[in-house]
């Protein structure tokens, strides 16, 4: 099944640990909450930008809030066509088309400083392997936070799926919360909203028979 491995320059190499995934409520209601932060953001950009326009002494300022709402509902499009496949079931389809897949990969990647570099082999993958992917490439463009390149590379042989996401640049890192994701532990003290993806991708994969792997290296993260 799914593979993936990181490599961080800050953080010492992870040994596998035996994971016991939260109560679906409770790992529901964190996902609930990490979606609404990620569409707030774009969302209330928008309502700025009316308010803007409806303004009688900002009228010098029309182009710039025409602007902004242009640019924050494209944005929340975007977050949203992404996760309606990364956390959700999207339509009843069993496999979804790589090429579509590379589509809501790069309309969240526009938005960040890193660039997604995408070499998909196989022309569809299935549900489980078209989350993994979409919920690894945004985990890595998050460990770019200087910019730098997220190298997805995926390919099947007799019917596995082997990922592997290399995501180089200065100041690669890996927060500590999703460090705890990845490794199947509680978030303790940290923000939920930063652990509840890899603790997500983490529980997913485990139950259909996949795992999930990061070890350290110079200046890049990589998921194999």
């Amino acid at each position: 099944m799914t593979e993936a491995a990181l490599a961080m320059t800050d953080t010492p190499e992870i040994e596998a640990t035996e994971y016991e995934a939260p109560p679906a409520l409770d790992l529901a209601a964190m996902v609930a909450a990490r979606l609404c932060h990620d569409f707030i953001s774009p969302a209330s950009a928008i309502v700025s930008g009316l308010d803007l326009l409806e303004d009688p002494a900002a009228q010098d300022m029309r182009e710039d809030a025409m602007g902004l709402i242009a640019a924050s509902a494209r944005k929340l499009v975007d977050h949203l066509q992404f996760c309606r496949v990364a956390f959700g079931a999207s339509s009843s389809a069993e496999r979804f088309d790589s090429r579509e897949l590379e589509n809501l990969a790069q309309g969240v990647f526009a938005h960040v400083r890193a660039q997604l570099e995408w070499k998909v082999e196989p022309a569809s993958l299935s549900k489980v392997a078209a989350r993994t992917v979409l919920n690894l490439a945004q985990i890595a463009g998050g460990v770019l936070p200087a910019g730098g390149l997220a190298t997805l590379v995926a390919s099947e042989d007799n019917g596995e799926i082997a990922i592997t996401i290399t995501a180089a640049g200065q100041r690669a890192r890996m927060r500590a919360e999703v460090v705890s994701g990845l490794r199947g532990e509680p978030v303790g003290d940290g923000l939920a909203g930063q652990w509840i993806q890899a603790a997500y991708l983490k529980s997913m994969l485990e139950a259909n028979g996949g795992s999930v792997s990061f070890e350290p290296g110079e200046e890049q993260i990589v998921f194999t």
